[in-house]
């Protein structure tokens, strides 16, 4: 059986619908956040075949506001291991679907954190 590599990436597309945005027509902070959140959760768990939870999410820097109508990729990228954690960078682009004009408008860390059957910290170390 020939190994294979433990994906380090994932990506998510969205699309921003009224129901997703503020009074202003801009996606709710908090929508941005869950969104970013799953994607973290998607790589981290390719990438440990674990159960896995969110323990922090460190500085996430808004940079410019996403309106309604616009796509959003969500790129997940792991970027340290440690014993039983994940650390991922994500990194929200977002797209005007019909210039395809693309800017980052969000980016953050987040720790997540491997579990057992018992949900207790377990290695990465070794996928199930």
């Amino acid at each position: 059986m020939i190994p294979i590599a433990r994906p380090t990436e994932a990506r998510l597309l969205e699309i921003v619908f009224p129901d997703h945005t503020n009074h202003l027509g801009t996606l709710f902070g908090g929508q941005a956040l869950a969104w970013m959140d799953k994607a973290a959760f998607i790589a981290a768990s390719r990438y440990a075949r674990k159960v896995v939870v969110t323990a922090r999410s460190e500085q996430v820097d808004f940079h410019v506001p996403v309106r309604k109508g616009q796509m959003v990729e969500l790129i997940a990228t792991i970027v340290s291991v440690g014993r039983t954690s994940m650390k991922v960078d994500v990194a929200m682009y977002t797209e005007d679907l019909i210039t395809g004009e693309r800017e980052l408008c969000t980016r953050g860390t987040f720790t997540m954190i491997a579990l057992d059957s018992d949900l207790k910290p377990t290695p990465v170390d070794s996928p199930a």
